[in-house]
């Protein structure tokens, strides 16, 4: 570990640590980033601010990360990557970053109380799902209300599923839930879908497949599990209770970059980091991996994938450092 002179707000010369990389985010990018730096002996500390492991640790089976045939909930495998990161002896600390600063050759990721400073950085801070905000929603997050059908589908085997959106998104998880819902009902506050028309088509002719025009959800009930939602029509205002196993939401997701706002870091129009493929960003230095960076595709392995490129990278960054 090394330390850095600066100057504290009195004036003082003071002792800060400077890590070879600062790793924002705690999902499967961020952890494996730190899997990789860590193990590669540079002092490596992730900032979380709440939950590590990433979305994934609302989802109660993941069946499609390899090495995993017999199943493991979300929760578990970010349990795994966290001990794995520390074995190696990566620093977690849980912060909420609210501003990053490039000061040249030292990186300062800012929290509300203190900083933190890196050689390197790494953001993996990753995408949060635009909720409906409707009573008992949040009560059933992991307990029949998923974002995520490739992850949970399988677990509405048998049951019938409400589908929460009109874009790309949404047809295309409601179609794959198909495979194993007895009913998917997909509930759209218009009449005109934003999807692309051949997946509008393969939805139309899907006999699983009920569209409900003009509908919106107004509240989410249940025991200990999702049971019923209430829709109400848009048009006539009647409102209506729908039996359902199964809700999955896809009105939108937005990347988590607002602490960027004033930064250099080169974003898309939608507040995605852009990078290429060597994960690095508009800074020297600062790399991103994960769903935070633009990209297609956006699954637990591919983030994973992101974060050891970046992490890899960032190693290669500070050698060049020292030369």
């Amino acid at each position: 570990m090394q330390y850095i002179d600066r100057i504290n707000h009195n004036s003082k010369e003071v002792l800060s640590l400077l890590y070879d990389v600062i790793i924002i985010g705690g999902g499967p990018a961020a952890l494996t980033a730190a899997i990789y730096a860590s193990r590669a002996k540079l002092s490596t500390l992730v900032i979380e601010k709440m939950v590590l492991g990433g979305t994934i640790v609302i989802s109660e089976k993941v069946n499609n990360y390899p090495g995993f045939p017999q199943d493991i909930s979300g929760y578990e495998l970010g349990k795994l990557f966290e001990e794995q990161a520390k074995n190696f002896g990566a620093e977690i600390k849980w912060k909420n970053i609210v501003r990053f600063e490039d000061r040249g050759d030292v990186k300062a990721a800012i929290s509300e109380k203190e900083e933190f400073l890196a050689k390197s950085v790494i953001i993996a801070t990753g995408t949060s799902h635009k909720s409906l905000g409707v009573p008992g929603e949040e009560n059933f997050i992991g307990r029949g209300i998923s974002f995520c059908a490739t992850c949970d589908a399988p677990l509405f085997r048998n049951k019938k599923v409400l589908v929460v959106g009109g874009g790309n998104a949404a047809l295309q998880e409601a179609i794959f839930t198909t495979q194993f819902a007895e009913k998917v009902y997909i509930a759209h506050r218009g009449e005109n879908l934003r999807a692309e028309k051949d997946l509008q088509e393969q939805a139309s002719e899907n006999e699983k497949i009920e569209f409900l025009w003009n509908t919106v959800v107004k509240e989410v009930k249940g025991e200990n599990l999702l049971e019923k939602v209430l829709l109400r029509d848009n048009v006539t205002g009647e409102e209506w209770m729908l039996e359902v196993g199964g809700m999955l939401i896809y009105i939108g997701v937005h990347p988590n970059t607002y602490f960027l706002e004033d930064s250099e870091v080169e974003m898309d129009e939608e507040g995605y980091i852009i990078t290429n493929e060597k994960m690095e960003t508009s800074i020297a230095g600062v790399y991103a991996a994960g769903d935070v960076r633009q990209k297609k595709v956006r699954q637990v392995i591919t983030a994973a994938a992101d974060g050891a490129v970046a992490a890899n990278l960032a190693k290669s960054y500070l050698k060049k450092r020292k030369s």
